[in-house]
């Protein structure tokens, strides 16, 4: 259980590297948003999942962080992304289509 629980924190370790990567990569505030949101939700399931493996007595509070993380990081991401929009941040060139700003007219 231990080596199932070291490699389960090792991946989502491995994909937070992966997403602080695209964070920087990424062309404008929108992709940014999104590579972070993505990868910190799955890389904090997978180091969650390997500290329950690791520590078998605080799956209950585990269970609990991982309801948290799955239903608030999602919304709180498309809260910043509206924000953003709002306050006119420029897309990338390489951005073909803005559905928000189509539906706001």
């Amino acid at each position: 259980m231990e080596i199932v629980g070291s490699i389960l924190v090792l991946i989502g370790s491995l994909i937070f590297f992966l997403s602080a990567l695209g964070v920087i990569r990424m062309p404008d505030v929108y992709n940014r948003i999104q590579t972070g949101t993505k990868a910190t939700t799955l890389g904090t399931i997978f180091v969650l999942t390997g500290i329950a493996f690791l520590s078998p007595g605080w799956i209950p509070k585990l269970v609990i962080l991982l309801i948290f993380i799955i239903l608030t990081n999602p919304v709180s991401s498309h809260v910043v992304a509206r924000a953003a929009h709002f306050n006119k941040e420029p897309m990338s060139p390489l951005t073909t289509c803005d559905k928000m700003d189509e539906a706001e007219e």
